[in-house]
């Protein structure tokens, strides 16, 4: 039987070797919860066993997908340079909020208050777009313009937020600790990349992997979004 299932799990395995997410950090940075999936060391860099990773991911990928088929909202976050993009794309093609800049903390536990700032940015779009900036003069434009771009990179990703998410999907979450502490508190569950350096003891779905190459983070993501509008379809809602 393990053999079989070693064997179903071998085209998946194949991907996530080429992408490496094998790769994990030096033993010395080993989290002792991500312990159970190190196959062995090369080069003095910890390799994870992918079948248990293929067995994680596809169950995160699962989870992921019902989310989809009831309408459910995920929230992308990744913050770190080389996650910024890939979650932006993935999340933004999956019709979810994000986060890429900064952790706002309170974006979980404290959601009215950033419900406000989200409306100052859309009244602030509004009276730019209308042109009711008009009236005002060149440097009270530029202050407003400033304000705005301030805005939006704090909170852009998350406009159409109007609730808590069901879940997040975080990219390496021993980067992203305050949104992970504050979904712990609001109790909401959390899918994750993982590292060799995180703690995946209180992740409702860890995936364990490489969380730092560009090529590995950004197969993840997409596999995840694309598992959220394969619920989507698969149920005919809207994406």
């Amino acid at each position: 039987m393990e053999t079989e299932a070693a064997n179903a799990a071998s085209p998946l395995v194949e991907t996530l070797f080429s992408v490496g997410a094998h790769y994990g950090y030096k033993k010395s940075r080993r989290h002792p919860s991500v312990s159970p999936y190190i196959f062995g060391v090369k080069n003095r860099v910890e390799i994870f066993d992918l079948v248990q990773t293929s067995a994680l991911f596809e169950r995160a990928k699962e989870y992921v997908r019902s989310l989809g088929a009831a309408g459910k909202t995920v929230l992308f976050v990744g913050t770190k340079f080389e996650a910024k993009e890939a979650v932006r794309a993935g999340a933004s093609e999956a019709g979810q909020p994000f986060v890429v800049e900064r952790w706002i903390g309170g974006a979980l536990t404290n959601l009215s208050e950033i419900r406000k700032r989200v409306g100052r940015l859309e009244t602030l779009r509004g009276g730019r777009d209308s042109g009711e900036f008009d009236k005002y003069t060149k440097k009270e434009r530029l202050l407003l313009d400033r304000e705005i771009a301030q805005l939006e990179k704090n909170f852009g990703g998350i406009v159409a937020m109007a609730a808590l998410p069901a879940a997040l999907f975080v990219v390496d979450p021993r980067e992203e600790s305050t949104a992970l502490r504050e979904a712990k508190r609001m109790k909401i569950p959390v899918v994750a990349l993982a590292s060799s350096d995180c703690d995946i003891t209180n992740i409702t779905y860890p995936i364990v992997g490489n969380d730092a190459a560009r090529g590995s983070i950004t197969f993840f993501v997409n596999e995840i979004a694309g598992a959220y509008q394969s619920g989507q379809r698969g149920a005919g809602v809207p994406s």
